[in-house]
């Protein structure tokens, strides 16, 4: 159910809409958990991010960008600086936003796991959502590694996998992988469709499809399935939208840091 303004009558043309905006709008609305929204545009908003975010997913899918651990990460080092734990700094000099496109631009120049990927596709949605000057005024000195993220990413924890939405990050867990190969400990993942997942390393497939390629994974004497875990991540979106309507974007003075580590996702780590 969705609750706009403490009420459940609001209007939204379905014509600017698309198809999975609607989508997941039909589904919150039927849905037994009550999403409350301070205004139309708060639930627009988050249906646009959304989109951009599945969009942004398969765009990384087909960009040409391969899987790599750490050690064997990669970057284009006219945007990026590889750090020693296989990290990418952006360079001095360089706005946010053009680091981020090019991952998507030239993908073949980047190798990296599925956590960073996961944080990639959140910025390159947030930046197509409020655009260049806001994303730039407060995504600088960005540094991808696993799941470290600029504090002005606000990343969300839930833990209801059956309250799941097209943009939503979840994880697969393999709990009995092969101790040779940790990088398939488990696999996150971005959410498309109706069991339609975006895995970096796996591709774009359904929930059992995945379970079964990190079956394939185990070790040689394993009994424990694969399986979709309950928690459920996505972006801060009413924090978004502040940053994307107010006036202290203009001061370039204004910058945004790391944070600290709070909170774990499979083997990957969310930052408040």
């Amino acid at each position: 159910m969705i609750l706009v303004a403490g009420s459940p009558t609001f209007s939204i043309n379905p014509l600017t809409l698309s198809e999975i905006e609607r989508k997941i709008l039909q589904a919150k609305q039927k849905s037994q958990v009550v999403y409350r929204y301070p205004s139309v545009d708060a639930l627009e908003f988050e249906l646009k991010m959304r989109m951009h975010t599945v969009e942004a997913a398969k765009a990384l899918y087909a960009s040409g960008v391969s899987f790599a651990t750490f050690a064997g990460s990669k970057c284009n080092e006219q945007y990026w600086t590889r750090t020693e734990n296989g990290g990418f700094q952006l360079k001095g000099g360089v706005l946010p936003s053009v680091g981020i496109n090019d991952i998507f631009e030239n993908g073949h120049l980047y190798g990296f796991e599925c956590a960073g990927a996961i944080i990639i596709i959140f910025y390159k949605a947030v930046l197509d959502t409020v655009g260049d000057a806001v994303f730039n005024a407060y995504f600088k000195n960005l540094f991808l590694r696993d799941w470290q993220y600029d504090r002005d990413l606000s990343l969300i924890t839930t833990y209801n996998k059956n309250e799941a939405y097209p943009g939503d990050a979840l994880y697969f867990k393999n709990p009995d992988h092969d101790p040779e190969t940790p990088e398939w400990q488990g696999e996150n993942v971005i959410m498309l469709d109706d069991d339609l997942y975006f895995g970096h390393g796996i591709g774009i497939e359904s929930g059992q499809d995945i379970i079964n390629a990190l079956n394939r994974m185990r070790s040689e004497n394993a009994t424990i399935s694969a399986y979709l875990q309950d928690i459920v991540v996505h972006p801060d979106y009413e924090y978004l939208r502040g940053l994307s309507v107010r006036d202290a974007w203009w001061d370039e003075g204004s910058d945004s840091e790391q944070r600290g580590i709070a909170a774990r996702i499979g083997t990957g780590l969310v930052i408040y």
